[in-house]
């Protein structure tokens, strides 16, 4: 979901080859599925690769199974490259038949022609698809990709570190106690460590901003149904109240640099220079993972609990996750429909659910809310907001009007300055 979106590179490119290949029909589809005798290829995130293998593994077997001659080869990406990759192959011939996308990925794609149609009535659970996910898939009442599966962010916090200066290692469930106790570590550490951030807040951490400004019924941008247009709506009063609280909270607990993005929070907390993050729920993991700069150490201290917000309820949280869709180049179409419709299955579902991953749909999302080692994202992703589903809001250059607005206002501007500002750049962009 990754935090930077596609790359403009490649998207003529690609639109001139999907022009060109678009239509071709599979004379194959009509044969028997023993006599099929093509290849499928399929681009997954390197997640499936560390985490569920079997998974893969599994699927391809019960595919094999009904297509003894069809190869099917599994490409493993990484999500900072991914978006260039595609682009480019999407362009010449040499291009994926399934690929996976972050959930902030899909609508640029949509809107290239680059994704294939689908049926839901093909898949498991469709009727319970977790909306935040449907809803990227979805475009002019047509659906375009399948939820593969699904995140939210949480509070992550040190345990040890809230029992010390708390006397208790339970993270509180209001805002209102839990800022009492983030006084109270503050106190306790900041007396050896100046730096030292009860909660590290980025400045430029947008998701975190407009969380708050969702919980305060506010907006990025609102769609005018007179106009027939989206326009921008952070100078509203309600997301100016979110916007401020962010701001504030950031320059209260934040004893580092404020300017930054979230993208290595969770190494602040492995390097035990903060007490809390709001960050995704498996970024838990990564503060302890000695693979990837984390804190052994930590292990059994840091704990994921449902993130406390203003006026006593939830904060809510970003709808994170990826989506499954077949390419509109592909030559293989049906044969990519049915590899996704095994993976997306409800038993390959409840393989993810049991590695505590959210799965795509409601039914199977359930049973984590009282799990412990879940409960904390899967409460959070029912409630969840999502960047406008507008066929403008798809490039780099809006996630930086919202970084840039609050930059500025942790420089000095006001925010109600600084948001008219914003709304007049996202009027500017959004509508293209």
């Amino acid at each position: 979901m990754k935090r930077k979106l596609i790359a403009a590179v490649g998207v003529a490119a690609m639109m001139t080859g999907i022009a060109a290949c678009g239509g071709d029909s599979n004379e194959n589809a009509s044969k028997d599925p023993k006599d099929r005798t093509e290849s499928l290829t399929v681009w997954l995130m390197v997640d499936a690769q560390s985490t569920w293998p079997e998974l893969v593994k599994d699927v391809n077997a019960q595919f094999k199974k009904k297509y003894p001659k069809v190869k099917v080869n599994v490409q493993y990406q990484q999500w900072a490259d991914k978006a260039k990759k595609l682009d480019t192959a999407l362009g010449g011939d040499k291009f994926p038949d399934v690929v996976e996308l972050g959930n902030t990925e899909t609508m640029q794609y949509i809107l290239n022609g680059a994704l294939a149609e689908i049926d839901p009535k093909k898949y498991d659970n469709s009727d319970t698809w977790i909306k935040g996910l449907k809803d990227t898939c979805t475009f002019e009442g047509k659906q375009f990709c399948v939820p593969y599966y699904a995140g939210a962010r949480v509070a992550i916090y040190n345990k040890d570190m809230f029992k010390k200066g708390t006397g208790s290692d339970v993270l509180p469930e209001t805002e209102d106690e839990l800022l009492a106790a983030l006084d109270k570590v503050s106190a306790e550490y900041t007396k050896k460590d100046k730096r030292f951030s009860s909660l590290y807040l980025p400045g430029r951490y947008w998701y975190a901003a407009m969380s708050y400004v969702a919980a305060y019924g506010g907006s990025i941008a609102e769609y005018d149904e007179g106009a027939k247009e989206w326009k921008g709506n952070l100078s509203s009063p309600e997301s100016l109240k979110g916007i401020e609280h962010f701001v504030n909270l950031v320059e209260k607990y934040n004893k580092a640099d404020q300017t930054k993005d979230e993208q290595d929070h969770a190494n602040v907390m492995a390097n035990e220079k903060a007490a809390l993050i709001y960050g995704n729920g498996w970024e838990a993991g990564s503060v302890v993972d000695g693979a990837n700069n984390g804190n052994p150490k930590l292990e059994g201290k840091i704990a994921p609990a449902g993130m406390p917000g203003p006026e006593g309820k939830a904060l809510p949280s970003f709808i994170g996750g990826s989506d499954l869709a077949v390419t509109a180049k592909s030559k293989v179409a049906d044969l990519g429909e049915e590899w996704v419709s095994l993976f997306t299955s409800e038993k390959s579902q409840e393989v993810l659910a049991s590695k505590n991953i959210l799965p795509n749909n409601e039914k199977q999302l359930e049973p984590l809310k009282s799990k412990p080692e879940t409960a904390a994202v899967a409460n959070a992703v029912p409630d969840a907001w999502f960047t406008p589903i507008a066929p403008g809001w798809t490039s780099i250059e809006k996630e930086e009007v919202l970084e840039n607005m609050l930059l500025e206002i942790l420089k000095g501007t006001s925010a109600a300055d600084a948001a008219k500002k914003a709304d007049a750049k996202i009027n500017e962009l959004i509508n293209k």
